[in-house]
């Protein structure tokens, strides 16, 4: 997740219009999970549960909205050409796994049967379909609405990997190993982005 954040959609937001729309984008998706974040965790009946089970229903929430702008992505890029947007489907696709894994793994650890946190975590996916019609019918929008959107589907990935997913993996697995699996994640996915 890291780097798609850093690799794809910063520089794609940046190359569209420039650093203060996608800044504008970028705080916004902030926002937009610190939001869900505070409500979640504000949820008598979600405090009753474990961390784990919190931080999959987090990263839930985030994804499925960080899902949309995502879509909306692939469907402007076939309309500007067929090759961005295979490129752009492929790459989110890959990313999409391990997206899929930090939602159903923490829900199942932290208590959820397998079968819910199986449905959960495809409805995740169902708003990226969603954006991607969206993007194809509004393709000729401006590059500012669509920079937005990129840069609002990186903040809210930023807030997931640095609010939850890597102070998690910290509390779970003590010493290196966490960090090491984040290190070996950016570096694929730095040879995923160079290959497509």
């Amino acid at each position: 997740m890291t780097s798609i954040i850093c690799f794809d959609l910063i520089p794609d937001a940046l190359e569209l219009c420039g650093i203060s729309i996608a800044l504008i984008g970028i705080f916004l998706g902030i926002a937009s999970m610190t939001i869900c974040d505070n409500i979640i965790k504000n949820t008598n009946k979600i405090q009753t549960k474990n961390k784990l089970l919190q931080t999959g229903l987090i990263v839930f929430l985030g994804l499925t909205i960080h899902n949309f702008p995502e879509g909306l992505a692939i469907g402007s890029g076939f309309s500007a050409s067929e090759t961005l947007g295979l490129s752009l489907a492929i790459s989110i696709c890959i990313h999409d796994i391990p997206e899929g894994i930090s939602i159903a793994l923490p829900l199942k650890k932290g208590g959820m049967n397998a079968l819910k946190a199986i449905i959960i975590t495809a409805i995740s996916g169902i708003t990226t379909g969603i954006g991607a019609f969206a993007g194809s019918l509004i393709s000729n929008i401006s590059y500012d609405f669509i920079s937005i959107s990129l840069g609002f589907a990186a903040g809210a990935m930023l807030y997931i990997v640095s609010c939850e997913l890597i102070p998690e993996s910290k509390h779970l697995y003590k010493g290196r190993f966490s960090a090491l699996g984040n290190i070996i994640g950016v570096i694929c996915g730095a040879i995923a982005h160079s290959l497509i």
